[in-house]
């Protein structure tokens, strides 16, 4: 499969007080078309400050990071912003929508800055809310008047609407409960079963088992590497390879 991130020694380092951290350490990554690539290690390990250096969102102290061909360590703030609208989707924790629109304008407010075909967008924003279970009756509530996990997927949704190359989950299931984290997660792996890109930060061995690539990340480093192969429910013998794996890279 083709490489959409490519990465070379990459490194990210904070200063505190005249000292320095350093968070991210000489990373060499490939990050696959297609794949479901999960990041996982301890608190303060790195993997967030990872997702948000592969995104875009932010930039890295040294080294390159290749996306779809293109070197966006290079490009100034204004033209990585432009690159990161047309190429990337965000889902966090938090969901970030916008409390005074409604469920449909918060998607059709992200497609609307790539595309000024509004009759277009709208389809778009539709058809996408309608493949997260969003019902139609939902569509003009504000973000305050519907559920976690239904403001979750709309903002799964508003990721989505714009067709990115590359979809960036940090924690997307960490705020809800067992059940409205599994409508999450389910939605995602439809996506992915399509052949929606996806790279994902997560703590939880549940959430980390619908990734086919799990990147262990341990005092900025990629520490060691699991081939999960596709997902598929009930799988005994994939959650204990799983668990087998982190239990080597001590989690």
């Amino acid at each position: 499969m083709k490489n959409i991130i490519e990465t070379k020694k990459l490194c990210k380092t904070f200063s505190n007080g005249g000292l320095q951290q350093h968070v991210l350490k000489n990373i060499d990554l490939e990050i696959r078309e297609g794949d479901f690539t999960i990041i996982m290690g301890a608190s303060g390990a790195g993997k967030s400050t990872l997702l948000y250096a592969l995104s875009g969102m932010d930039r890295p102290t040294l080294g390159e990071i290749s996306f779809c061909d293109k070197e966006i360590t290079k490009l100034s703030p204004d033209e990585l912003a432009l690159f990161r609208r047309k190429n990337c989707g965000f889902v966090f924790q938090q969901t970030y929508l916008i409390d005074s629109m409604s469920v449909l304008d918060n998607v059709l407010c992200a497609g609307l800055l790539n595309n000024n075909d509004k009759k277009a967008v709208t389809a778009k924003a539709h058809d996408i809310l309608s493949s997260v279970d969003i019902k139609e009756e939902l569509w003009d509530k504000f973000p305050t008047q519907i559920s976690g996990g239904e403001a979750q997927r709309v903002g799964i949704a508003r990721a989505l609407v714009n067709s990115p190359r590359m979809v960036f989950a940090d924690e997307p299931t960490g705020a809800l409960n067992s059940q409205t984290g599994k409508d999450v997660l389910d939605a995602l792996t439809r996506f992915n079963n399509e052949g929606q890109s996806i790279v994902m930060v997560t703590h939880d061995i549940t959430s980390a088992r619908r990734g086919n690539r799990i990147l262990y990340v341990k005092d900025g480093e990629i520490a060691g590497e699991c081939d999960l192969g596709n997902y598929v429910s009930g799988d005994k013998e994939r959650h204990e390879k799983l668990r087998d794996f982190l239990a080597k890279m001590g989690w």
